[in-house]
């Protein structure tokens, strides 16, 4: 059992702005920001602070700068007295957030390998039209059976209960989705994305993330981190090496990662609260409190 769990967010949650007051108030986050910027050889602050929101939300921008945000909004409150987590996860890109907390990787190898993740997945996205689609009201079972001979396409993310996100190729998503309307579901969201994260789509992803994962060192964490691909506590480096790699092509088992954790309280680090909202629907006694700038 898990006393306090950190978690991170995943790719959506980036907003303009986001990082601008926390980096004007402590000279700390300034700094991760200045180092990342250094990194990736373009302003991230800038990016970050001022938009303008398509450059933001690119993949290859929005995933290094979640990283960022998420690693300065921590690294000011543990200065402020912030209790030291026992467990840590993150929401797809966050995964990566949580292994830098956790001291896998490190600060400059997180940085990078997100930036090249971004790169190849809009790449995959780029050669196949696809895309994601929460469905709400219906449950893993029956997501699953909305999928069955429908072609490339699965579940994404296993966010809460009745919240359950398919990715795939648009036309066997869109009969997939029409499946699941027969099954029961309520509703069918298409998400704003470039494309079918989290599916067999990004499988070219996958294959040329796995180089660059081979090629960092990869260190036993000081914490567990809980894998996105089997909502297991990982620490041997080799174990933490392949998950991240699959994960790009993996169902997201966040529902079944924070029931593994079954922490007292969580701490969301990132833009917005959507991590501690899910929380909250997966267990209703955690404490959960969201970190994402300099109020808060």
């Amino acid at each position: 059992m898990v006393g306090v769990a950190y978690l991170f967010s995943g790719q959506g949650a980036q907003t303009v702005g986001m990082g601008k007051d926390l980096a004007a108030a402590f000279p700390k986050a300034r700094e991760l920001f200045d180092r990342a910027s250094a990194i990736l050889g373009f302003d991230l602050a800038k990016v970050c602070f001022e938009g303008p929101a398509e450059e933001l939300n690119r993949t290859d921008r929005c995933q290094p700068a979640l990283l960022v945000h998420g690693i300065a909004c921590l690294e000011v409150a543990a200065r402020k007295g912030l209790p030291p987590g026992d467990a840590a996860a993150g929401l797809s890109l966050g995964e990566y957030t949580a292994h830098v907390y956790a001291g896998s990787l490190t600060f400059e190898d997180g940085v990078k390998l997100l930036q090249k993740r971004g790169q190849y997945m809009q790449e995959a996205c780029d050669k196949t039209p696809s895309g994601m689609v929460s469905i709400l009201g219906l449950d893993r079972q029956k997501c699953e059976q909305a999928c069955q001979g429908m072609g490339d396409v699965g579940i994404a993310n296993l966010n809460a209960p009745g919240q359950i996100v398919l990715s795939g190729e648009n036309g066997a998503l869109e009969k997939a989705v029409a499946k699941a309307k027969e099954l029961g579901a309520k509703r069918a969201i298409p998400l704003k994305v470039a494309g079918a994260y989290h599916s067999v789509v990004m499988k070219s992803a996958q294959e040329k993330i796995k180089k660059d994962l081979d090629a960092v060192r990869i260190s036993r964490p000081r914490i567990p981190v809980y894998a996105n691909v089997s909502a297991r506590p990982l620490t041997d480096p080799e174990e933490i090496r392949a998950a991240l790699a699959t994960q790009i092509c993996s169902s997201v088992l966040w529902e079944d990662s924070i029931r593994a954790m079954g922490a007292a309280r969580y701490f969301e680090f990132g833009p917005g609260r959507v991590l501690a909202g899910l929380v909250r629907k997966i267990d209703e006694t955690a404490e959960t409190v969201s970190i994402e700038g300099a109020a808060s």
